[in-house]
């Protein structure tokens, strides 16, 4: 079932979840509402522990997501999301709850992109697009300075190369470059995209969960420092420790022995 509210849609069927943004006469910009939404619902999947994947998508229109609308005025906002936006900045609270989210998340890139939406899909693990898309990040054309936290999203997936040539020119991408500079991981015609994404997304989410949360956790830790640190080095041993000694790796075992699919439940 659908849950629908102005600006996001919910959905969760088995152990996939989609959040698709829902504001296309304003071609998806993020909206700070659209985003302390985007929060709250990822900190509620991630309570929940039983959304194993999560797609994140533009719909069915032609705009992924064309930027950060700065200027755009709550209409249906919660007492909750009233204080968030009061005390926080909305973007980077719904890049960082994507990029931290405890499982894998995925952009399914249905139209162009630009801007902070190309940033918020830089934060899913794993981007696939339709072919006949556009992206960009036109900080340079509009004398803005990009803010840091979002330069290094861009500089762990792309490289640092990559991430200067794309920001100093601003250019637009589209077709094979956006294999090429690694603005997306997978490309594939327009007809096969969500057939595409939602395969990937239940074979992931088939997988046993504290695997991919463990894993994603370490990742994680990776992108901020090649180093561990001490404290760190100890919480991944005990993320490795956890599903060393849990029941999805019996089963796991037994499965392969058995010659069947495994049956993960999370413990």
């Amino acid at each position: 079932m659908i849950e629908e509210s102005e600006v996001l849609k919910k959905e969760i069927r088995g152990n996939v979840g989609t959040l698709v943004f829902n504001r296309p006469e304003r071609k998806n910009a993020l909206s700070p509402e659209m985003l302390v939404k985007l929060h709250l619902t990822l900190k509620e999947w991630a309570a929940m522990g039983t959304v194993w994947t999560v797609v994140l998508t533009g719909g069915e229109g032609n705009a992924f997501s064309s930027g950060y609308d700065i200027l755009s005025i709550p209409t249906s906002v919660t007492e909750e999301e009233k204080e968030i936006l009061k005390q926080s900045n909305p973007l980077e609270l719904a890049l960082n709850a994507v990029k931290n989210y405890c499982f894998p998340t995925i952009a399914m890139v249905n139209g162009y992109v630009f801007g902070a939406g190309l940033n918020l899909s830089m934060c899913c693990d794993i981007r696939i697009a339709a072919d006949d898309i556009k992206a960009g990040m036109p900080p340079a054309k509009l004398g803005v300075v990009y803010h840091p936290e979002g330069l290094k999203q861009f500089v762990d997936v792309l490289g640092m190369a990559r991430t200067r040539e794309i920001f100093f020119t601003g250019r637009t991408y589209e077709g094979p470059q956006l294999l090429e500079m690694g603005l997306v991981d997978h490309l594939v015609p327009r007809s096969e995209l969500v057939t595409t994404t939602y395969r990937l997304a239940e074979e992931i989410a088939a997988n046993a969960p504290l695997s991919l949360k463990g894993t994603k956790r370490i990742l994680n830790l990776l992108s901020s420092s090649p180093t561990l640190s001490e404290e760190h080095l100890k919480e991944a041993e005990q993320l490795i420790i956890e599903a060393f000694n849990s029941q999805d790796l019996k089963e796991g075992q037994t499965a392969f022995l058995e010659k069947r699919r495994p049956k993960f439940v999370g413990r």
